[in-house]
């Protein structure tokens, strides 16, 4: 630092010091056992702080892991279908989109036509509202089904759900026992 005067602040009582002279800034910082932080090296003059540098990085550090913490990450998942899948394989298939679901992934859903089969659009647009119907507890439709080339799409929306004391999940619309 080549400034002749700086302002301080210290921030263990919050109490500013006004514009002093950097060696008087720096003995201040020695006899409390502190650190002297430019804050605001483009002020005028410079602006810096006394304070415990090494519990300001941790605190810093702990700040951005709780944050990371809090952040939820909602994944896809795709399941893909084809118009004439059978019942057994149906089931199998809503199992795995119910069990996404549950996870709190978002699922989407594809049909798969072939040749002469994309004449018969209603059977796989029936399926992927059969799908939507019997997880409408799970789920909410985000994107109803479309047609985009040669496969009909679908994305279902996992509904809020909020942990409760216990690891217990119940509906966020449901009231706290």
């Amino acid at each position: 630092m080549r400034a002749a005067q700086v302002r301080l602040f210290d921030d263990t009582t919050g109490e500013p010091f006004g514009v002093v002279p950097l060696a008087e800034a720096q003995r201040l910082a020695r006899e409390r056992e502190l650190d002297l932080v430019e804050v605001a090296p483009q002020a005028q003059p410079p602006v810096c702080r006394l304070l415990d540098y090494g519990r300001f990085k941790f605190e810093a550090l702990k700040r951005e892991k709780d944050a990371r913490r809090e952040h939820t990450v909602i994944r896809l998942k795709e399941m893909k279908l084809r118009p004439k899948i059978s019942e057994h394989d149906f089931q199998t298939k809503y199992g795995y989109v119910r069990q996404f679901l549950a996870e709190g992934d978002k699922v989407k859903l594809t049909i798969m036509f072939r040749g002469r089969e994309l004449v018969h659009q209603e059977i796989g647009r029936n399926l992927l509202l059969r799908i939507a119907e019997e997880a409408k507890d799970l789920a909410l439709v985000e994107r109803h089904p479309l047609l985009e080339g040669r496969n009909m799409i679908m994305i279902l929306n996992p509904v809020n759900r909020r942990p409760v004391k216990g690891g217990v999940q119940v509906n966020a619309q449901d009231p706290v026992p």
